[in-house]
């Protein structure tokens, strides 16, 4: 039994621990979800799901003291709801006892559950990650996983040893296309380009800005809007899929759905904290893969540029970023962990103190 905790923010957290408890049924390893999120319709048939207290309603007279003076990231004094969902937490480790915990992600979360002597696996998001409890976090984890490829350098700072298992879409990647827009061999030659502009669910969006450039550059294209605070939808890859060209946020869940459908993208990072799409963007600019940046919203010429070499990028490119075996990486680590092992009770010591 092996529990893992689903940040509530944005839907990358609940995606990727879905596909991972997938695979890791397939190897005979049960996850228990637990989030403040409701259980999802294809969460693995039989594996457990606990719905946790939110602890960031507001409350009279607001949130007090919530970092504890800086030591910690969410733990506002006396909030009803996380006093609830800790002892939630508690109570249910002490029921199924369980063998890991994976922190998707929360320092506070990951501490409870190693003060009760669970060990934990944390996943790293992107970003400056060096603040002292970050560093906390990762020190009491028996490994710290990173959803990138290992050639995406300096996308994370803040943990010594990442283990890096690759972008993880909960989608299965397209086949290479053989044809770029325009070229001879397309089909037909005139075709109505698609243009797919992707923002993510966990607030803020792609700049109307950015948005009206795209109509500008390319007036006769189809353009559909996905994400944001208003046009979310829940499947997004028939539209992947068909599209030229995608206009994103650099969030980690959509470059790796863009990167699992193959299709180049122009890409924007939003202000998030610890400079998470930031880092995710300035990764990708140093890579091989089809990702440009957005110009300045105001630089007509430098859109024209961007839009015509990015229609030009082959999106095979994205294969080392998404090859679609991270889910099954990340359940063999699972799997493969001393902790889920037996321990021989004749080699077993104490200490108190």
């Amino acid at each position: 039994m092996i529990g893992w905790y689903i940040h509530h923010q944005g839907r990358g957290h609940l995606h990727r621990a879905t596909a991972v408890a997938q695979a890791a049924a397939l190897r005979g390893v049960q996850i228990t979800g637990l989030s403040s999120l409701p259980q999802p319709a294809d969460w693995p048939a039989g594996a457990g799901w606990v719905q946790l207290e939110r602890d960031d309603t507001a409350e009279r007279g607001g949130f007090r003291d919530p970092t504890a003076s800086d030591a910690l990231h969410w733990a506002p004094v006396h909030h009803p709801g996380l006093r609830r969902r800790s002892a939630e937490l508690s109570s249910w480790i002490d029921r199924a006892v369980p063998k890991l915990l994976v922190a998707d992600v929360s320092v506070e979360i990951a501490l409870l559950a190693r003060l009760h002597g669970i060990p934990v696996i944390t996943v790293a998001l992107p970003g400056d990650r060096t603040d002292p409890t970050h560093r906390l976090g990762y020190e009491i984890s028996a490994a710290v996983v990173g959803m990138w490829p290992a050639q995406a350098a300096e996308i994370f700072a803040g943990a010594p040893e990442v283990r890096a298992l690759g972008g993880l879409s909960r989608f299965s990647p397209e086949p290479p296309r053989s044809n770029q827009p325009g070229t001879a061999e397309s089909e037909p030659a005139d075709r109505q380009l698609e243009i797919l502009v992707l923002s993510g669910g966990g607030g803020g969006a792609v700049s109307e800005a950015a948005i009206g450039q795209l109509r500008r550059t390319l007036p006769q294209a189809r353009l559909s809007i996905l994400g944001g605070e208003s046009s979310w939808r829940e499947d997004p890859w028939p539209l992947l899929t068909r599209a030229d060209l995608v206009l994103a946020a650099a969030g980690q869940n959509s470059i790796a759905e863009v990167a699992a459908s193959r299709t180049p993208a122009l890409v924007t990072a939003l202000d998030r904290p610890h400079q998470e799409q930031t880092h995710m963007l300035a990764a990708l600019e140093r890579g091989p893969w089809p990702a440009l940046r957005t110009p300045d919203p105001a630089d007509d010429a430098g859109w024209d540029q961007a839009v015509a070499r990015a229609l030009s990028l082959d999106g095979a490119d994205w294969a080392s970023w998404c090859d679609g075996a991270a889910a099954e990486r990340f359940a063999e680590l699972l799997a493969s962990m001393p902790t889920l092992q037996t321990p021989d009770p004749t080699r077993l010591t104490g200490a108190t103190r």
